[in-house]
């Protein structure tokens, strides 16, 4: 009986409601001045000889006010006409913004704003703007800015729409801190992320400031961190902006690093029909984990492997699912599921953001093609790629569906960032020290070509070098690099002579096997090599001109577990220097291996072992410049430039070099000191052998040391400096029981 009644009330109504409609057939439009009465019509959705009630006349008011044009709308019927009354907005003829200097960032406010050129002046829409325009500032580290609006009234009924704005100063971190149950101590911490302190030397460094973006990526590179040290639960939970009186703002990270896990069981589920020998190499790498910790590099390992499958276009249609669950307190199952994808092709690939950089160059990138099938995986590759050029704050990807069935369209948006750095480095010792300085540009012209200039200056020589690289030549996947490079060594005082070389190398470099990078180049010097009087007889003999070509090259096999303080794998480096025109026809050859292990408690072991050659080739003596020294970080405690053969007190390098480096971390050693780590050392090493003369010692005596690294993240920058004591030595050797090396950027 309710629902009866209900369905009464409602027909009548309904009724009443028809019963009031009347037919419009004439319209009339008051007060209107730039929009003319077949517009609003058309906006109003009005049709003559239409019954309208009520109800459709609250629909055209509303149909007109949605357009924003009109700021009072009134209607009345006089018969079968329609009488609306209205008051128009004004228009906006132009918007300018005061305070800022920089075009780019004015076009980027502009572009961001809810009112427009043209568009009708509405005060909420400029309210509103106001507060985007400030948390834009804000989110650029701009926290002191200030945002004004007024307008300026035309003739023509239109308004110019001022915004003022006083940036402020941009705030600077003075200091950045890391709380919680973080397990991994600040110094580590702080080379992760990109934000760092304010000094008064960063004059060119804008990772000084309060940046929104940069705060967030900071948080992404320190759970990816985490996530690479087993810690899988590791919650990176606020990152908080704190204010002081001086203008200037504390960055704090708070981090609850959890337990370490182990992964206890692996298993990859393919279709029924897929057949698993083409995932031979997935359940390899699948097995190596078994036991092993929890590592986001390892797994990326994993869908490298699901990857080339997708390369090699035995499965276009594929994609992967990683499925991780815990078992116990620290233990975890991963599942990798293969499935096939929707089958779509790629219709277009539209680039957005890259004001500098060349489409091209963000196209190099991509690991799929327009007509390419449509590949989840690489889809997700083609963004790492471009993540990891270091060219952009941000990428993000969208896919739409295409044009016809069966097709899609993917979106790449870019936020571009600046590509330059410039560093400064020092190092000294108990016999002498060193100054570096180095300017680089990654993206130049943006053309993804890398720039770089650097200067290095010691007590008795100069150096300087400017490079061109092109990382990805002609779209071949591979470098080409030229360097230009002038030395002078100026010894004249001490040992009797001066050399100057000055030339050019060129080169290039790619992946020839899977971790396995080949880089060969071709240098060509010209070499003035002049003495004096003091200069023993051998060295006068080699006095003169040189013009020397060398072909050069080095294969690098890379299995480190990460590049950056590496806990696992190891590095294995041979390079040759084949004379191609020369004296001497000095041919070089040197090897170096690395190996890293973790052991209880954290500690980092790696095991180096190194060796040089360099001999003739024709019989005749190989020139001091082409002599071989040890590196530094070989020998540490001695000066490295100071050992080996002296001939009539000047020391002039081996024929041979060899090395055995143990070193291994001490995190148990003052773990409350956050910003500092120990490594203990023992190094053990050689140079000897003299071709050009029978007289000269061969110093053929074994050299060791023994002693303390300290790594210190210091106000100014980070410090390395190591205190050593010798164990053997010969009687001619230089030791240095003191080394540090101090690098910041600006």
């Amino acid at each position: 009986m309710k629902k009866f009644l209900v369905l009464l009330t409602v027909i009548f109504l309904n009724i009443c409601n028809q019963s009031n409609a009347v037919v419009i057939n004439e319209l009339e439009i008051k007060n209107n001045n730039r929009i003319s009465k077949e517009t609003i019509s058309t906006y109003g959705k009005i049709t003559l000889g239409k019954d309208y009630n009520q109800n459709d006349l609250n629909l055209i008011i509303k149909n007109l006010y949605e357009t924003n044009f009109f700021k009072n709308i009134t209607l009345s019927i006089d018969g079968n006409k329609l009488v609306i009354n209205i008051e128009e907005n004004k228009i906006i003829q132009k918007i300018i913004v005061e305070g800022i200097k920089s075009s780019q960032m004015r076009e980027a406010i502009l572009k961001n704003l809810f009112s427009k050129d043209k568009s009708p002046f509405l005060s909420e829409k400029v309210r509103n703007d106001q507060i985007r325009i400030k948390n834009s500032l804000t989110y650029l580290g701009y926290y002191m800015s200030n945002v004004e609006s007024r307008i300026q009234q035309n003739e023509n009924d239109t308004v110019d729409l001022y915004f003022k704005i006083d940036l402020g100063e941009k705030s600077k971190i003075s200091k950045i801190e890391f709380i919680g149950d973080k397990k991994i101590k600040d110094r580590t911490l702080r080379s992760v992320i990109i934000s760092e302190e304010s000094k008064f030397w960063k004059f060119i460094s804008k990772n000084k400031y309060v940046n929104e973006a940069t705060i967030e990526r900071d948080k992404r590179l320190l759970k990816n961190f985490y996530l690479n040290k087993g810690y899988y639960n590791v919650d990176v939970q606020s990152a908080t902006v704190k204010f002081f009186d001086d203008k200037s703002f504390k960055l704090t990270y708070k981090i609850d690093a959890g337990d370490i896990f182990t992964i206890n069981k692996t298993n990859l589920e393919l279709p029924i029909d897929y057949d698993e020998k083409n995932f031979e190499d997935v359940n390899k790498e699948l097995d190596k984990l078994v036991g092993k910790k929890y590592s986001l590099f390892k797994i990326n390992n994993v869908i490298n492997e699901i990857d080339k499958i997708s390369l090699s276009r035995q499965f276009d249609f594929i994609n992967a699912n990683l499925i991780e669950t815990i078992v116990d307190d620290n233990k975890i199952n991963l599942s990798f599921n293969i499935s096939e994808s929707e089958k779509f092709y790629i219709e277009r690939i539209n680039v957005f953001g890259n004001n500098i950089t060349y489409e091209s160059v963000i196209r190099n990138k991509l690991e799929i093609d327009e007509g390419d099938p449509f590949n989840e995986l690489l889809n997700a590759r083609s963004l790492n790629n471009l993540k990891a050029s270091n060219l952009f704050k941000s990428v993000k990807s969208e896919v739409i569906e295409g044009s016809t069935e069966g097709t899609k369209i993917i979106n790449v948006n870019v936020e571009e960032k600046p590509t330059g750095e410039i560093t400064i480095g020092a190092g000294a010792g108990t016999e002498g020290g060193t100054l570096g300085f180095s300017v680089s540009e990654n993206n130049f012209l943006g053309k993804g070509i890398k720039l770089g200039t650097a200067l290095r200056l010691t007590e008795d020589s100069v150096k300087g070098s400017f490079s061109v690289t092109n990382p990805n030549f002609n779209y071949s996947g591979k470098s080409l690099s030229t360097s230009f490079e002038r030395t002078d060594i100026d010894k004249m005082t001490d040992n009797g002579y001066n050399v100057s070389k000055t030339g050019f190398s060129f080169g290039t470099g790619y992946e020839q096997f899977e971790n396995v990078f080949f880089t060969p180049r071709i240098s060509n010097y010209y070499e003035d090599l002049s003495t004096s009087s003091k200069a023993s007889d051998n060295l006068k003999k080699q006095s003169g001109d040189y013009l020397e070509s060398k072909f050069f090259y080095s294969l690098d096999y890379d299995m480190r577990d990460q590049r950056y303080q590496p806990s696992e794998g190891f590095r294995s480096i041979f390079r040759q220097g084949v004379p191609l025109i020369s004296d001497e026809y000095a041919l070089s050859n040197s090897y170096d291996f690395k190996q890293w292990y973790k052991l209880p408690n954290d500690m980092i072991t790696s095991f180096n072992i190194y060796g040089k050659t360099v001999h003739s080739l024709n019989g005749e003596n190989v020139r001091i410049t082409n002599r071989t020294f040890l590196p530094r970080n070989k020998l540490k405690g001695f000066n490295t430039r100071n050992i080996g053969p002296v001939d009539s007190s000047d020391y002039v390098g081996g024929n041979y070099a060899a090395a055995l480096n143990i070193d291994t971390t001490l995190p148990m050693f003052f773990p409350t000191l956050e910003n500092i780590d120990f490594r203990y050392f023992i190094d053990v090493a050689n140079l000897w052998g003299v071709d050009y003369s029978s007289s000269v010692d061969q110093s053929n005596t074994v050299r060791s040391s023994t002693g303390f690294v300290v790594d210190w993240f210091t106000p100014i920058g980070p410090l390395n400096f190591s205190l050593s004591q010798d164990l053997s030595k010969a009687d001619d050797d230089k030791t240095e029981s003191f080394q540090f090396n101090l690098g910041t950027t600006f």
